[in-house]
């Protein structure tokens, strides 16, 4: 199942819109070519506060709920605060969650947008308001519905929010694959960094994945894996500084999916960033990660 937030894509001021509007075209491609069916995509509701406050603090939920957020705070944000992208993060959060569930039926469910791996429990940076991963990994904990977590972080930015807020979780690891050089320029500590170099390529790129997700899921046997699948890894990406080609991303994609489906591990997975400067890249390549999920599970599943 995906998770799809048709009323919340893109509720800010006009010169934000492009990043925004590829949540709406990603669901309207998928859905054109036959990917999907209407029936595959449910709407969240709102988080409940009490499911946000297991990971935000009172006191920065409150400022984004009755907008308070000072210049400095909104200036970290990269947005102007706003009733309805309070509501948005609040919608893409409860969407994390509700993946969960789906995921721990039908082994995988991708939420249309999500990945907010910049926001710390106490604050907000880089367009990320609410940490959805980490909300969502805190009410499994807190539900008792699963007890080892991995969180894989593939975006071209290190997660630093996600790693801090799970800096002392033993139950929760962080394993991050993000630029040496790239935002955010402090990095925190995940249980894994793996730093990459600028202009990195395919063949380098990959074989670093190869090498540490298997060691990862053999030792660490999660009950759940969230992957945060940026395509800003991609070679055309104005901010990435990486040499990845569509066809690696794709291989990308289709290792972390078959790994996890070879162990009957469910995902979740959000999409992350991607900022290329022609929107139909950042659309196919996000179609593509959704592509690759279906055709995984739904073809293991015809042959069994």
């Amino acid at each position: 199942m995906i998770a799809y937030h048709p009323m919340y894509a893109h509720p800010l001021a006009e010169g934000h819109r492009f990043p925004m509007v590829k949540y709406e075209l990603i669901p309207g491609q998928l859905l054109y070519e036959g990917t999907i069916l209407p029936q595959d995509l449910f709407q969240p509701s709102p988080c409940p506060e009490e499911i946000v406050l297991l990971t935000h603090t009172r006191n920065w939920l409150d400022k984004l709920l009755h907008q308070q957020l000072s210049p400095r705070e909104q200036r970290a944000i990269g947005f102007p605060q706003s009733e309805a992208l309070t509501l948005r993060e609040l919608v893409i959060t409860q969407g994390t969650i509700d993946c969960c569930r789906h995921a721990l039926t039908n082994g995988v469910s991708l939420n249309v947008a999500g990945g907010t791996h910049h926001a710390f429990a106490d604050r907000g940076e880089g367009f990320c308001l609410l940490n959805d991963f980490a909300v969502a990994a805190n009410y499994l904990l807190h539900e008792g519905i699963v007890s080892r977590i991995l969180i894989v972080d593939l975006d071209v930015h290190q997660g630093n929010g996600t790693a801090s807020i799970f800096a002392n979780e033993p139950r929760v690891f962080t394993f991050s694959m993000h630029g040496r050089h790239n935002y955010p320029f402090h990095k925190e500590i995940s249980d894994l960094d793996v730093p990459l170099e600028d202009g990195l390529e395919d063949e380098g790129y990959l074989s670093l994945l190869y090498e540490h997700l298997p060691a990862l899921l053999d030792r660490l046997q999660p009950e759940m894996v969230f992957f945060q699948s940026g395509v800003d890894i991609l070679t055309t990406d104005q901010f990435g500084k990486l040499r990845v080609s569509p066809a690696g991303c794709r291989k990308r994609d289709e290792f972390v999916f078959s790994q996890l489906h070879a162990r009957d591990i469910p995902c979740v997975v959000a999409m992350g960033g991607g900022y290329s400067k022609d929107i139909r890249i950042i659309v196919e390549a996000h179609c593509t990660t959704f592509r690759v999920a279906m055709d995984i599970y739904q073809l293991a599943s015809r042959s069994s």
